[in-house]
Protein backbone atom coordinates (compact mmCIF):
# COMPACT_ATOMS: atom_id res chain seq x y z
CA UNK A 1 0.00 0.00 0.00
CA UNK A 2 3.29 2.40 0.58
CA UNK A 3 4.60 1.57 -2.22
CA UNK A 4 1.26 2.23 -4.01
CA UNK A 5 1.67 5.86 -3.00
CA UNK A 6 5.21 6.73 -3.22
CA UNK A 7 4.41 5.66 -6.77
CA UNK A 8 1.28 8.10 -7.30
CA UNK A 9 3.58 10.68 -5.71
CA UNK A 10 5.93 10.19 -8.60
CA UNK A 11 4.23 10.36 -11.29
CA UNK A 12 3.33 14.16 -11.55
CA UNK A 13 7.27 15.00 -10.65
CA UNK A 14 8.65 12.89 -13.61
CA UNK A 15 6.13 14.60 -15.89
CA UNK A 16 6.63 17.87 -14.77
CA UNK A 17 10.92 17.21 -15.63
CA UNK A 18 9.57 16.32 -18.98
CA UNK A 19 7.40 18.71 -20.33
CA UNK A 20 10.42 20.93 -18.58
CA UNK A 21 13.10 19.14 -21.22
CA UNK A 22 10.24 19.65 -24.02
CA UNK A 23 10.58 23.63 -23.36
CA UNK A 24 14.28 23.56 -23.59
CA UNK A 25 14.37 21.67 -26.89
CA UNK A 26 11.78 24.16 -28.29
CA UNK A 27 13.82 26.84 -26.82
CA UNK A 28 17.11 25.51 -28.69
CA UNK A 29 15.24 24.93 -31.41
CA UNK A 30 13.98 28.44 -31.50
CA UNK A 31 17.45 29.83 -31.24
CA UNK A 32 19.36 27.46 -33.64
CA UNK A 33 16.49 29.09 -36.28
CA UNK A 34 17.41 32.74 -35.14
CA UNK A 35 21.34 32.08 -35.92
CA UNK A 36 20.65 30.52 -39.20
CA UNK A 37 18.49 33.51 -40.39
CA UNK A 38 20.90 36.03 -38.85
CA UNK A 39 23.96 33.77 -40.23
CA UNK A 40 21.84 34.08 -44.12
CA UNK A 41 21.25 37.87 -43.49
CA UNK A 42 24.91 38.74 -42.84
CA UNK A 43 25.92 36.39 -45.47
CA UNK A 44 23.58 38.80 -47.82
CA UNK A 45 24.74 42.19 -46.45
CA UNK A 46 28.35 40.82 -46.76
CA UNK A 47 27.15 40.08 -50.74
CA UNK A 48 25.51 43.60 -51.07
CA UNK A 49 28.52 45.34 -49.70
CA UNK A 50 30.77 43.51 -52.32
CA UNK A 51 28.26 44.32 -55.44
CA UNK A 52 28.13 48.26 -54.17
CA UNK A 53 32.19 48.48 -54.41
CA UNK A 54 32.16 46.51 -57.69
CA UNK A 55 29.42 49.09 -58.79
CA UNK A 56 31.51 52.20 -57.83
CA UNK A 57 34.97 50.68 -59.78
CA UNK A 58 32.73 50.15 -62.59
CA UNK A 59 30.83 53.62 -62.70
CA UNK A 60 34.34 55.09 -61.91
CA UNK A 61 35.74 53.53 -64.90
CA UNK A 62 32.66 54.40 -66.88
CA UNK A 63 33.11 58.01 -65.97
CA UNK A 64 36.85 57.90 -66.77
CA UNK A 65 35.85 56.68 -70.15
CA UNK A 66 33.12 58.99 -70.72
CA UNK A 67 35.47 62.53 -70.06
CA UNK A 68 38.10 61.04 -72.34
CA UNK A 69 35.55 60.70 -75.70
CA UNK A 70 34.12 63.97 -74.34
CA UNK A 71 37.76 65.56 -74.54
CA UNK A 72 38.22 64.17 -77.84
CA UNK A 73 35.10 65.52 -79.30
CA UNK A 74 35.35 69.00 -77.98
CA UNK A 75 38.85 68.57 -80.46
CA UNK A 76 36.69 67.73 -83.38
CA UNK A 77 34.32 70.57 -82.47
CA UNK A 78 36.94 73.32 -82.79
CA UNK A 79 38.32 71.81 -86.27
CA UNK A 80 35.04 71.55 -87.29
CA UNK A 81 34.12 74.51 -86.01
CA UNK A 82 37.66 76.12 -87.81
CA UNK A 83 36.54 74.69 -91.33
CA UNK A 84 33.02 75.69 -90.74
CA UNK A 85 34.19 79.63 -90.46
CA UNK A 86 36.92 79.40 -93.27
CA UNK A 87 33.74 77.76 -95.57
CA UNK A 88 31.10 80.84 -94.93
CA UNK A 89 33.99 83.64 -95.51
CA UNK A 90 34.94 81.85 -98.81
CA UNK A 91 31.21 81.41 -99.71
CA UNK A 92 30.28 85.07 -98.34
CA UNK A 93 33.27 85.99 -101.00
CA UNK A 94 31.87 84.35 -103.51
CA UNK A 95 28.25 86.08 -102.75
CA UNK A 96 29.51 89.41 -102.89
CA UNK A 97 31.17 88.50 -106.06
CA UNK A 98 28.05 87.12 -107.42
CA UNK A 99 25.76 90.40 -106.50
CA UNK A 100 28.15 92.76 -107.96
CA UNK A 101 28.03 91.16 -111.33
CA UNK A 102 23.91 90.77 -111.03
CA UNK A 103 24.01 94.54 -110.51
CA UNK A 104 25.93 95.80 -113.23
CA UNK A 105 23.79 93.16 -115.31
CA UNK A 106 20.54 93.95 -114.26
CA UNK A 107 20.74 97.31 -113.09
CA UNK A 108 18.21 98.98 -114.71
CA UNK A 109 15.54 95.81 -114.41
CA UNK A 110 16.32 95.73 -109.92
CA UNK A 111 15.96 99.48 -109.63
CA UNK A 112 12.37 99.03 -111.56
CA UNK A 113 11.55 96.01 -109.17
CA UNK A 114 12.73 97.84 -106.28
CA UNK A 115 10.45 101.04 -107.19
CA UNK A 116 7.47 98.80 -108.04
CA UNK A 117 7.94 97.12 -104.53
CA UNK A 118 7.92 100.11 -102.42
CA UNK A 119 5.55 101.58 -104.16
CA UNK A 120 2.90 98.40 -103.14
CA UNK A 121 4.58 98.24 -100.02
CA UNK A 122 3.36 102.31 -99.49
CA UNK A 123 -0.27 101.66 -101.33
CA UNK A 124 -0.68 98.79 -98.80
CA UNK A 125 0.16 101.12 -95.33
CA UNK A 126 -2.14 104.30 -97.04
CA UNK A 127 -5.12 101.51 -97.35
CA UNK A 128 -4.38 99.71 -93.93
CA UNK A 129 -4.02 103.28 -92.19
CA UNK A 130 -7.35 104.18 -94.30
CA UNK A 131 -8.77 101.51 -93.16
CA UNK A 132 -8.03 101.71 -89.39
CA UNK A 133 -9.05 105.29 -89.69
CA UNK A 134 -12.25 103.90 -91.21
CA UNK A 135 -12.84 101.54 -88.31
CA UNK A 136 -11.68 103.89 -85.36
CA UNK A 137 -14.20 106.72 -86.67
CA UNK A 138 -10.94 109.65 -86.20
CA UNK A 139 -12.97 112.00 -85.40
CA UNK A 140 -10.29 112.67 -82.42
CA UNK A 141 -8.24 115.94 -82.87
CA UNK A 142 -6.69 116.44 -78.91
CA UNK A 143 -4.05 115.00 -77.02
CA UNK A 144 -3.53 115.04 -73.93
CA UNK A 145 -1.57 117.77 -72.43
CA UNK A 146 -1.59 117.36 -68.59
CA UNK A 147 -3.54 116.45 -65.61
CA UNK A 148 -4.68 119.55 -63.69
CA UNK A 149 -6.35 118.47 -60.34
CA UNK A 150 -7.37 115.59 -58.10
CA UNK A 151 -10.38 115.07 -55.98
CA UNK A 152 -10.23 112.05 -53.62
CA UNK A 153 -14.14 111.85 -53.61
CA UNK A 154 -14.45 108.35 -50.89
CA UNK A 155 -11.88 106.53 -48.92
CA UNK A 156 -13.39 102.63 -48.89
CA UNK A 157 -12.00 99.20 -49.71
CA UNK A 158 -8.63 97.77 -49.98
CA UNK A 159 -5.36 98.43 -51.79
CA UNK A 160 -6.85 96.83 -54.95
CA UNK A 161 -10.38 98.08 -56.68
CA UNK A 162 -11.80 99.66 -59.66
CA UNK A 163 -14.87 102.12 -59.38
CA UNK A 164 -15.89 103.59 -62.88
CA UNK A 165 -19.38 105.08 -64.24
CA UNK A 166 -20.52 103.81 -67.44
CA UNK A 167 -19.75 106.57 -70.50
CA UNK A 168 -23.14 106.46 -72.17
CA UNK A 169 -24.85 109.77 -72.28
CA UNK A 170 -27.78 108.84 -70.13
CA UNK A 171 -26.09 107.10 -67.19
CA UNK A 172 -25.33 108.41 -63.99
CA UNK A 173 -24.74 105.82 -61.63
CA UNK A 174 -21.77 104.78 -59.98
CA UNK A 175 -20.14 101.06 -59.57
CA UNK A 176 -17.99 100.12 -57.35
CA UNK A 177 -15.94 96.80 -57.44
CA UNK A 178 -13.70 96.05 -54.65
CA UNK A 179 -10.68 93.60 -54.45
CA UNK A 180 -8.75 91.72 -56.91
CA UNK A 181 -11.26 88.35 -57.06
CA UNK A 182 -14.30 89.20 -56.30
CA UNK A 183 -18.06 88.47 -57.41
CA UNK A 184 -20.22 91.14 -56.41
CA UNK A 185 -20.64 94.88 -57.93
CA UNK A 186 -22.04 97.31 -55.83
CA UNK A 187 -24.26 99.87 -57.72
CA UNK A 188 -25.07 103.49 -57.11
CA UNK A 189 -27.70 105.83 -57.51
CA UNK A 190 -25.51 108.46 -58.49
CA UNK A 191 -21.98 109.75 -57.35
CA UNK A 192 -23.85 111.65 -54.59
CA UNK A 193 -25.30 108.33 -52.76
CA UNK A 194 -21.96 107.08 -53.34
CA UNK A 195 -19.91 109.78 -51.45
CA UNK A 196 -22.83 109.32 -48.24
CA UNK A 197 -21.06 108.02 -45.36
CA UNK A 198 -23.65 104.90 -45.30
CA UNK A 199 -23.34 104.32 -49.00
CA UNK A 200 -22.70 100.77 -48.88
CA UNK A 201 -26.52 100.24 -47.69
CA UNK A 202 -27.89 102.47 -50.27
CA UNK A 203 -25.98 100.03 -52.63
CA UNK A 204 -27.61 97.87 -54.98
CA UNK A 205 -25.99 94.46 -54.87
CA UNK A 206 -25.21 92.77 -57.83
CA UNK A 207 -24.07 89.02 -57.59
CA UNK A 208 -21.84 87.33 -60.72
CA UNK A 209 -22.02 83.92 -61.62
CA UNK A 210 -18.16 84.06 -62.27
CA UNK A 211 -15.91 85.86 -60.57
CA UNK A 212 -13.36 87.96 -61.77
CA UNK A 213 -9.53 88.43 -61.72
CA UNK A 214 -7.34 91.84 -61.41
CA UNK A 215 -8.78 95.17 -61.67
CA UNK A 216 -9.06 96.04 -65.19
CA UNK A 217 -12.65 95.86 -65.71
CA UNK A 218 -15.03 98.57 -67.46
CA UNK A 219 -18.71 99.21 -68.04
CA UNK A 220 -19.66 100.08 -71.12
CA UNK A 221 -23.21 100.12 -73.06
CA UNK A 222 -24.70 98.33 -69.88
CA UNK A 223 -22.55 95.61 -69.82
CA UNK A 224 -19.88 94.66 -67.41
CA UNK A 225 -16.30 93.46 -69.25
CA UNK A 226 -14.12 92.03 -67.11
CA UNK A 227 -11.28 89.18 -67.20
CA UNK A 228 -12.69 85.77 -65.65
CA UNK A 229 -10.60 84.42 -62.20
CA UNK A 230 -8.84 80.99 -63.18
CA UNK A 231 -8.87 81.67 -66.84
CA UNK A 232 -5.78 82.55 -69.00
CA UNK A 233 -7.62 84.94 -70.84
CA UNK A 234 -11.64 84.62 -71.31
CA UNK A 235 -12.94 88.14 -71.15
CA UNK A 236 -16.72 87.51 -70.06
CA UNK A 237 -19.67 90.41 -70.92
CA UNK A 238 -21.94 90.83 -68.37
CA UNK A 239 -25.23 92.42 -68.80
CA UNK A 240 -26.00 94.19 -65.80
CA UNK A 241 -29.81 94.58 -66.30
CA UNK A 242 -30.46 91.30 -66.74
CA UNK A 243 -27.63 89.78 -64.80
CA UNK A 244 -26.55 87.10 -67.08
CA UNK A 245 -23.28 86.59 -69.20
CA UNK A 246 -24.10 87.72 -72.61
CA UNK A 247 -21.12 86.30 -74.42
CA UNK A 248 -17.39 86.02 -73.71
CA UNK A 249 -14.09 85.33 -76.05
CA UNK A 250 -10.60 84.76 -75.53
CA UNK A 251 -7.77 87.35 -76.12
CA UNK A 252 -4.38 85.80 -78.10
CA UNK A 253 -1.74 86.06 -76.27
CA UNK A 254 -2.87 87.52 -73.06
CA UNK A 255 -2.96 86.19 -69.80
CA UNK A 256 0.81 84.70 -69.11
CA UNK A 257 2.48 87.95 -67.69
CA UNK A 258 0.79 91.05 -65.85
CA UNK A 259 -0.30 93.73 -68.04
CA UNK A 260 2.40 95.95 -65.56
CA UNK A 261 4.63 94.89 -63.15
CA UNK A 262 3.70 97.14 -60.48
CA UNK A 263 0.19 96.19 -60.23
CA UNK A 264 0.73 91.87 -60.47
CA UNK A 265 -3.19 91.35 -59.83
CA UNK A 266 -3.85 92.26 -63.58
CA UNK A 267 -3.29 90.67 -66.47
CA UNK A 268 -5.83 91.77 -68.71
CA UNK A 269 -6.75 95.50 -68.28
CA UNK A 270 -9.69 96.92 -70.40
CA UNK A 271 -10.36 100.30 -71.15
CA UNK A 272 -12.84 102.69 -72.70
CA UNK A 273 -11.95 105.58 -74.84
CA UNK A 274 -14.03 108.09 -77.44
CA UNK A 275 -13.56 105.02 -79.68
CA UNK A 276 -15.05 102.27 -77.77
CA UNK A 277 -13.23 99.46 -76.34
CA UNK A 278 -9.62 98.04 -76.04
CA UNK A 279 -7.60 95.35 -74.06
CA UNK A 280 -4.28 96.24 -72.63
CA UNK A 281 -1.65 93.28 -71.73
CA UNK A 282 2.26 92.11 -72.19
CA UNK A 283 3.50 89.04 -73.87
CA UNK A 284 6.76 87.76 -73.32
CA UNK A 285 7.62 87.70 -77.10
CA UNK A 286 7.41 91.46 -77.23
CA UNK A 287 9.79 91.56 -74.07
CA UNK A 288 7.03 92.60 -71.76
CA UNK A 289 6.01 95.48 -73.70
CA UNK A 290 2.43 96.57 -73.53
CA UNK A 291 0.42 95.37 -76.62
CA UNK A 292 -2.65 96.97 -77.54
CA UNK A 293 -5.76 94.92 -79.00
CA UNK A 294 -9.32 96.92 -80.35
CA UNK A 295 -12.53 94.61 -79.72
CA UNK A 296 -15.59 94.70 -81.12
CA UNK A 297 -18.02 94.64 -77.80
CA UNK A 298 -20.73 93.50 -80.02
CA UNK A 299 -19.48 90.67 -81.68
CA UNK A 300 -17.08 89.93 -79.12
CA UNK A 301 -13.70 89.53 -81.41
CA UNK A 302 -10.29 91.23 -82.10
CA UNK A 303 -10.47 93.61 -84.74
CA UNK A 304 -6.77 94.76 -84.61
CA UNK A 305 -4.02 94.64 -82.39
CA UNK A 306 -0.70 96.96 -82.45
CA UNK A 307 3.09 96.44 -80.36
CA UNK A 308 3.70 99.19 -78.62
CA UNK A 309 7.38 99.95 -77.51
CA UNK A 310 6.03 100.88 -74.12
CA UNK A 311 7.13 98.67 -71.33
CA UNK A 312 5.58 97.17 -68.46
CA UNK A 313 8.55 97.40 -65.83
CA UNK A 314 7.91 99.64 -63.27
CA UNK A 315 4.22 100.47 -64.98
CA UNK A 316 1.38 100.32 -62.58
CA UNK A 317 -1.38 101.35 -65.01
CA UNK A 318 -2.59 102.87 -68.22
CA UNK A 319 -5.42 104.44 -70.07
CA UNK A 320 -6.46 105.12 -74.13
CA UNK A 321 -7.59 108.51 -74.92
CA UNK A 322 -8.41 109.14 -78.39
CA UNK A 323 -6.73 106.25 -79.26
CA UNK A 324 -3.72 106.99 -77.98
CA UNK A 325 -2.20 104.49 -74.85
CA UNK A 326 -0.92 106.46 -71.74
CA UNK A 327 1.27 104.35 -69.74
CA UNK A 328 1.64 105.30 -65.88
CA UNK A 329 4.83 104.58 -63.87
CA UNK A 330 5.73 104.75 -60.37
CA UNK A 331 8.29 103.46 -58.48
CA UNK A 332 8.27 99.58 -56.34
CA UNK A 333 7.75 101.41 -53.16
CA UNK A 334 5.40 104.34 -53.83
CA UNK A 335 5.71 107.59 -54.93
CA UNK A 336 4.44 110.26 -57.48
CA UNK A 337 3.17 108.65 -60.64
CA UNK A 338 3.82 110.08 -64.08
CA UNK A 339 2.99 109.12 -67.84
CA UNK A 340 6.07 108.13 -69.73
CA UNK A 341 5.34 106.05 -72.62
CA UNK A 342 2.63 107.63 -74.95
CA UNK A 343 1.88 105.50 -78.24
CA UNK A 344 -0.88 106.66 -80.95
CA UNK A 345 -2.18 103.70 -82.54
CA UNK A 346 -3.18 105.95 -85.83
CA UNK A 347 0.48 107.64 -85.31
CA UNK A 348 2.83 105.10 -84.79
CA UNK A 349 5.75 106.43 -85.71
CA UNK A 350 5.21 109.78 -83.44
CA UNK A 351 5.33 107.28 -80.28
CA UNK A 352 7.57 109.14 -78.09
CA UNK A 353 9.13 108.35 -74.17
CA UNK A 354 8.83 110.73 -70.81
CA UNK A 355 6.72 113.31 -71.91
CA UNK A 356 6.49 114.94 -68.27
CA UNK A 357 2.91 114.72 -67.14
CA UNK A 358 3.49 113.76 -63.26
CA UNK A 359 -0.43 113.18 -61.54
CA UNK A 360 -0.84 116.00 -58.93
CA UNK A 361 -0.08 116.62 -55.24
CA UNK A 362 -0.47 112.68 -54.65
CA UNK A 363 2.40 110.28 -53.43
CA UNK A 364 1.08 106.64 -53.21
CA UNK A 365 0.27 103.94 -55.85
CA UNK A 366 -2.55 102.92 -58.14
CA UNK A 367 -4.65 100.14 -58.79
CA UNK A 368 -6.69 101.35 -61.54
CA UNK A 369 -6.49 104.09 -63.96
CA UNK A 370 -9.64 104.42 -66.62
CA UNK A 371 -10.71 107.52 -68.35
CA UNK A 372 -14.34 108.26 -68.90
CA UNK A 373 -14.84 109.98 -72.74
CA UNK A 374 -18.27 111.14 -71.61
CA UNK A 375 -16.90 113.59 -68.46
CA UNK A 376 -13.41 113.73 -69.69
CA UNK A 377 -11.83 112.93 -66.42
CA UNK A 378 -9.56 109.96 -65.13
CA UNK A 379 -11.28 107.32 -62.24
CA UNK A 380 -8.68 105.95 -60.26
CA UNK A 381 -8.11 103.86 -57.53
CA UNK A 382 -4.82 104.49 -54.86
CA UNK A 383 -4.70 102.57 -51.87
CA UNK A 384 -8.19 102.40 -50.87
CA UNK A 385 -9.40 105.95 -52.01
CA UNK A 386 -11.85 107.03 -55.15
CA UNK A 387 -10.29 109.54 -57.11
CA UNK A 388 -11.14 111.75 -60.21
CA UNK A 389 -8.03 113.53 -62.13
CA UNK A 390 -8.84 116.10 -64.26
CA UNK A 391 -7.58 116.53 -67.44
CA UNK A 392 -5.95 119.33 -69.57
CA UNK A 393 -5.76 118.61 -73.66
CA UNK A 394 -4.75 120.31 -76.07
CA UNK A 395 -5.61 120.32 -80.32
CA UNK A 396 -3.54 117.23 -82.03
Amino acid sequence: MVALQVHFLLIPSLMSIMGAAQYMMQDAALLSYINQRFLSLEKRLEKCNQDVLEYVDEFREFSRMVLSRLAGLNTVKAEVKREVESLLTRIEHAQRDIDYFRSVMDSNACVEVHEDLLEEQLLEKAEEKKRLKVMLNASCDHRLAGIRSLKVVKKTGGKHGSWMKDPGKKHTKIYLLSGSVNNVILEFANIMTFMENNQTLKARRIPLPLPWEGTGHVIYQGFLFYHRYGSLNEIIKFNIQRRNIADQMLLPGAGRIPAYQLSPQTKIDLAVDEQGLWALHAEPETEGNIVITKINPVAMAVEHSWDTPCSSKDAEAAFMTCNTLHVVYNSPSGGSSRIQCVYDVLDALNAYTNPGLHFPKRQGSHSTVHYNPKEKQLFAWGDGSQIIYKLHTKQK
